[in-house]
């Protein structure tokens, strides 16, 4: 009776006089835990790998199949241009050799089909000379894509450093470089690096003909376009610079060299990259202007813009020889964009 009392008192249900007298019996707990022998058959087989930035990245882009092609079609120009003057000795091609008995001396019009086309000429020959165009095109891509990665690496270089710096020390280093920014940006880039490569077509620092041309090329149009990039680096540092990262290495006595270069430029590669494959094609339209203008790369020396510049007197009766060179550019500048909008998107998501 007092230990039906005490039962209602704790809120529980009054055990009878026959309850006390059952036997109770449980089923045995089974217990799911693996055994070390079953986790050591396992190991191995399944498992969870974790995947690097780089590799996250590559998952992305790989899904973007217009990125893809523009990346295969980036690769194919660039071994072409690599392989281009081994190619011309290979099979004894030369840009500049004349073909007179090609132009018909009534019309000075290539011989038989458009442009002069045929199966020793598939992409014709020019009105004036008879020289191949298949191998003038391939002699003109090395110098474009020269002239275009060595500006954009001199470009970056000086840009990636002078933002991350202005980006990091703030204060008066970033006003002095930001007004700095700001007068090159306000160069009328065109004029300056068409006045700068008249005056110095003749020589200079003892460089004369294609090299001249073309450190002259890479020098104007890398060493004013930094700024752009410069302005970009600036913006990702003065947010990385408040980081967790950042501050652990000052807590560690880390100095300002060793944050820049070991803490912000490796997290700055993604934003470069992309930029640099966008510039890249900014840079051969600026090239083929310049040649097409008459102070870039100068003939004999082939390059796409020259060609288009010799075709606008025939383009009227034989407009192959203005498609062909322009087409090529229009191909690699495409290819390059859609590289880099890849890019983008696959290191940066939250941009799309």
């Amino acid at each position: 009776m007092q230990a039906n009392q005490a039962a209602h008192r704790g809120g529980q249900k009054p055990v009878t006089a026959g309850e006390r007298g059952q036997v109770t019996v449980t089923a045995p707990i089974e217990t799911t835990e693996a055994q070390p022998e079953a986790v050591l058959e396992g190991a191995g087989k399944g498992q969870i790998e974790g995947r690097s930035l780089g590799q996250i990245a590559w998952s992305r882009f790989k899904r973007d199949r217009v990125a893809v092609a523009g990346g295969i079609v980036v690769v194919l120009l660039i071994v072409v241009a690599i392989l281009a003057r081994p190619i011309q000795a290979l099979f004894g091609l030369d840009p500049n050799a004349f073909h007179q008995d090609l132009i018909d001396a009534n019309t000075s019009l290539p011989n038989g089909g458009w442009g002069g086309m045929s199966l020793s000429h598939p992409l014709g020959v020019d009105p004036k000379f008879g020289r191949d165009i298949a191998t003038r095109i391939l002699e003109g891509s090395w110098v474009s894509l020269v002239v275009a990665f060595g500006s954009t690496i001199l470009s970056n270089v000086i840009g990636a450093i002078m933002g991350v710096v202005a980006g990091y020390y703030g204060g008066r280093v970033d006003s002095v470089i930001s007004r700095l920014m700001d007068t090159f940006l306000a160069f009328p880039l065109l004029l300056f690096a068409i006045a700068i490569s008249a005056t110095l077509q003749g020589g200079a620092f003892g460089l004369n003909g294609l090299p001249l041309h073309l450190s002259v090329l890479i020098f104007v149009i890398g060493f004013f376009n930094w700024p752009y990039l410069g302005r970009i680096v600036r913006g990702q540092t003065l947010a990385l610079r408040e980081r967790e990262f950042v501050d652990a290495s000052r807590g560690m006595g880390a100095k300002g060299p060793y944050i820049l270069f070991r803490e912000l430029m490796p997290n700055l590669v993604g934003p470069i990259i992309v930029y640099s494959t966008l510039l890249i094609p900014t840079n051969i339209l600026f090239e083929a202007s310049l040649s097409f203008l008459g102070v870039g790369i100068q003939p004999p020396q082939a390059s796409w813009g020259g060609m288009l510049r010799e075709a606008v007197t025939y383009y009227q009766v034989d407009p192959e020889y203005m498609i062909v060179p322009g087409l090529a550019i229009f191909v690699t500048v495409l290819a390059f964009n859609l590289l880099g909008d890849g890019l983008r998107d696959a290191l940066d998501p939250r941009s799309r």
